[in-house]
């Protein structure tokens, strides 16, 4: 049986793992492209057993029951032409201005997160657009033995970035229940890169966004379509 564990580094909520990057953990033992449905919050520094059956599955559980689980998938969605690298680094949404927000250490885009420890990726608007985009330049500790970014941490790039998109347009809460990525070209460490995230559809509490992440010069890296699930009120109601 293998095993693995979420390190507290990479949280989202303080108290589970982020969504993205324990979906990208599952994802890796899946050839090609996947997607992953999360069933409840991921545990922090705790040996989690992972179930594979056939390539076709992969289920990641503990005593308490399943935690995640994933499948090979294809990833059909038109990705807007990214803009240039300086109107994504204009675009990104300034430290300073971010109040309120839900989860602050998220280890993609919790602005208590310090340089070298959190992602740091805080999207904004695009202007003649209707995306959101921030820049991202990631460090040698995210990198593997061959000095490419591991796959978990792309999925998490691609993670929160979909969620602004909702949070920018209506600052309701929401989970991420379901994440699919196909990774095109893994980058290096100290590389740069624009993360792009806009809305795909929407209906009741159910929203679909997607994502994308460029070199500077525009080559696509990879691309995600995530399902996010507005919670309702404490009277029952979403807040429409």
């Amino acid at each position: 049986m293998e095993q693995l564990i979420i390190d507290s580094r990479f949280c989202g909520p303080p108290d589970s793992g982020n969504g993205g990057y324990t979906c990208g953990l599952v994802a890796n033992f899946i050839d090609g492209p996947a997607e992953v449905i999360l069933r409840r919050p991921p545990p922090l520094n705790k040996k989690l057993n992972v179930k594979k059956n056939g390539g076709e599955k992969v289920i990641l559980y503990d005593e308490n029951g399943t935690i995640a689980e994933a499948k090979p998938t294809n990833i059909e969605i038109d990705i807007p032409v990214p803009p240039p690298f300086s109107a994504i680094e204009n675009s990104a949404t300034s430290i300073h201005e971010i109040e309120n927000h839900q989860y602050p250490t998220c280890f993609v885009c919790g602005p208590r997160r310090k340089e070298f420890d959190g992602l740091r990726i805080f999207p904004g608007p695009v202007e003649g657009t209707n995306y959101l985009a921030a820049p991202w330049i990631p460090d040698a500790s995210l990198s593997d033995h061959t000095g490419n970014i591991r796959h978990e941490i792309i999925w998490a790039a691609l993670d929160c970035p979909g969620g602004w998109v909702v949070v920018h347009e209506k600052r309701r809460p929401i989970l991420l229940g379901k994440l699919a990525v196909q990774i095109t070209t893994r980058m290096n460490s100290n590389d740069k890169c624009g993360v792009i995230g806009w809305k795909i559809s929407h209906e009741d509490r159910k929203i679909i966004t997607g994502t994308a992440l460029f070199s500077d010069s525009g080559q696509l890296y990879a691309k995600a379509r995530a399902t996010w699930i507005e919670l309702k009120s404490k009277g029952g109601k979403s807040n429409d």
